[in-house]
């Protein structure tokens, strides 16, 4: 079969909701079995189908009838043979019947030719439409160990866990996720990675919506990931329509939604990635240190299917929307994060004025936005804004027009500061050789810039606000007490490919025809430090991205390795299949080892951060999200 991707967390589910006949569960589990057929071609190592999928949930009364128990058993024990050969672990809802007399509304696991354990339902409905105590007693604090004859030995209780492989999942029916104490959040706490809800909700106006916001919030309370199969339109339209509406989530995000009222029967087939479920709850202190319920059993379901593909998308720009309808809000809503915390500091401090280094580049020019929209927010004018540009001896001339015209633009006041004079008496007093261009040689021009910043704050009563971004944190790709360092950092937790896509949301719709062509000239600048002389002034001698490499491969190893928790090997895979048609593997591995060496090594300077706005679940302040040894090796690759 090749690579087998469970070795990456992965773990291939197919939820499904094919066409019922009410009170015939003969022609019903020839459908099911079908079901079964279609997830084995699909390499799922589980399959989910509805509440009472065997007989129908609207049979009503003849759940009474003992010709429709004889049925029910005769259609189960198919279904059960059909997992003989392997394949699937299945879950499917049925009546069941117990030696004392009572009617559960169960879900059965099936695998490898038997019942593995049985779960009944806790909380049966009894308003409005809903009269489930009419037919099926309440599953609460039942534990019965089953032994048919006919359908074997098995627990019918709803504290078990059922192992597929190394993951562990766990059930609850229809109800039970809308229930005030869901049996779902004490089996995650119990260990479950997986919950699975055969269901039988009906449609109403706007219930999709309400069932869709519930399955995701679940997910994400519960940090699980969840399946959800409802019972379709083959069920009795007497007085209710059934959608066979499914739906996967995984961690508060929803990985996939069917198409609803289809009469041939609605399939769903997702894959979870086990892996980023296990990382947030052991990141969690809260769900780590909830407490667990006692008297669960784990059940073994089997090794679960060889997975040789993941049919899942992986985002190249994980920091970015790829959803056009979330762009404008999400853009709005950063740049409200980052100027109300720059609004915030400014009040604390006694209405300073803003100083910023405006180089003309990406980062600078988001910064220099933030304080303008700060300024605004605090009802300041745009003269307490002082932007300075300090050109020196490897100043392009593009981006020193740039920060020209976005001052001007914008109404304020460019102070214009050339550094050269100072630079040079700087490395004349060490002794450095000027056309040395080394890491003195560039240093010298950021922690001069810097000391500047901070002494014209001084003398003006301002706040030194800065532009260095989270990408560049990450990698170390600054110069320690120079540009490293500010007052307040509006773009701490803002990586580069954010960045670029903040400033190009805001030339579309803050700004005018003039600030828009000036901010479109900017993303179109080489991304520089401008640390090293070009030969021609039109030139530009040193590009980031030549030299630490591409920020979008870098922003994509950033994002899996801290909000994930993702493994060297994990990532390149990741990265493989995301830049498919922009980087080979041989680049992805390359840069990726470089990341990884910077990532580790430069962490004594994250260990000094100024403060500044987290936007986003990726943050680097050694205050908050990260904290890790100055000296720690990367990790290595398997």
């Amino acid at each position: 079969m090749g690579e087998d991707l469970r070795r990456y967390g992965y773990l291939r589910a197919m939820a499904a909701s094919p066409p019922v006949v009410p009170a015939d569960p003969e022609h019903n589990v020839t459908a099911l079995i079908s079901e079964v057929a279609v997830a084995r071609e699909l390499h799922a190592s589980l399959l989910l189908l509805p509440e009472l999928a065997l007989t129908g949930y609207s049979s009503e009364d003849l759940f009474f009838s003992s010709a429709l128990e004889a049925a029910t058993r005769a259609a189960l024990a198919r279904l059960v043979a059909a997992t003989a050969d392997g394949g699937p672990v299945v879950v499917v809802g049925a009546p069941l019947a117990v030696a004392d007399g009572r009617v559960f509304n169960a879900a059965l696991v099936l695998a490898n030719g038997a019942i593995c354990g049985a779960v009944p339902k806790a909380h049966l409905p009894n308003y409005g439409e809903f009269y489930d105590r009419r037919w099926f007693a309440d599953g609460h604090g039942v534990d019965l160990e089953v032994a048919d004859p006919e359908l074997g030995s098995f627990r019918l209780a709803a504290s078990q866990l059922f192992r597929v492989g190394s993951m562990r999942f766990a059930l609850e029916i229809c109800e039970d996720l809308w229930a005030p104490d869901p049996p779902g959040a004490r089996h995650a706490v119990a260990g479950a990675e997986l919950l699975l809800n055969p269901s039988a909700s009906n449609e109403l106006v706007a219930k999709a919506d309400y069932r869709k916001d519930l399955v995701r919030m679940t997910s994400a309370q519960r940090l699980c990931g969840y399946l959800y199969a409802s019972a379709g339109p083959g069920e009795s339209s007497k007085d209710l329509v059934f959608g066979g509406h499914l739906l996967a989530a995984e961690n508060g995000v929803v990985l996939a939604e069917s198409e609803r009222f289809r009469l041939d029967g609605s399939r769903l087939c997702v894959d979870f990635d086990l892996d980023h479920v296990r990382h947030d709850r052991r990141q969690n202190s809260t769900f780590r240190n909830a407490p667990r319920p006692t008297g669960y059993v784990e059940v073994n379901a089997g090794v679960g299917v060889v997975l040789p593909e993941v049919e899942r998308a992986i985002a190249p720009y994980p920091f970015v929307p790829d959803d056009e309808t979330e762009v404008d809000a999400r853009a709005a809503e950063i740049l409200a994060i980052q100027a109300t915390g720059l609004a915030r500091r400014m009040l604390s401090v006694g209405q300073p004025k803003l100083v910023i280094g405006l180089s003309g580049g990406l980062d600078s020019t988001l910064a220099f936005l933030v304080a303008l929209e700060a300024l605004a927010r605090t009802e300041r004018p745009t003269s307490d804004l002082l932007a300075v540009t300090m050109p020196g001896p490897a100043t392009g001339a593009r981006t020193l027009a740039s920060a020209r015209s976005l001052a001007e633009e914008a109404g304020v006041t460019l102070l214009e500061i050339p550094i050269h004079a100072a630079v040079a008496q700087h490395l004349d007093d060490l002794g450095h050789d000027p056309d040395v261009h080394d890491v003195t040689f560039e240093n010298a021009q950021a922690r001069e810039r810097t000391q500047l910043l901070f002494n014209l704050a001084n003398k003006h009563g301002g706040l030194v606000v800065g532009t260095g971004d989270l990408s560049e944190l990450a990698l170390g790709w600054c110069t320690f007490n120079g540009d490293h360092m500010a007052s307040y950092n509006v773009n701490a937790s803002v990586p580069k490919t954010l960045i670029a896509y903040l400033v190009r949301w805001y030339a579309r719709h803050r700004g005018g025809a003039e600030l828009a062509r000036i901010l479109e000239d900017v993303l179109a600048t080489p991304i520089s430090p401008e640390l090293v002389p070009a030969k021609d002034e039109a030139e530009v001698a040193q590009h980031t991205e030549t030299l630490v490499g591409p920020y979008e491969l870098h922003d994509f190893f950033l994002y899996h390795y801290m909000r994930h928790g993702s493994a060297p090997d994990k990532i390149r895979w990741l990265a493989e299949r995301a830049f498919a048609q922009r980087h080979d593997a041989t680049t992805i591995q390359r840069w990726l080892a470089v990341f990884l060496k910077r990532f580790h090594s430069q962490q004594f300077k994250r260990s000094t951060l100024p403060p500044g706005p987290k936007v986003g679940t990726v943050s680097l302040s050694p205050r908050g999200d990260w904290r890790m040894p100055d000296e720690s090796p990367p990790p290595r690759f398997p």
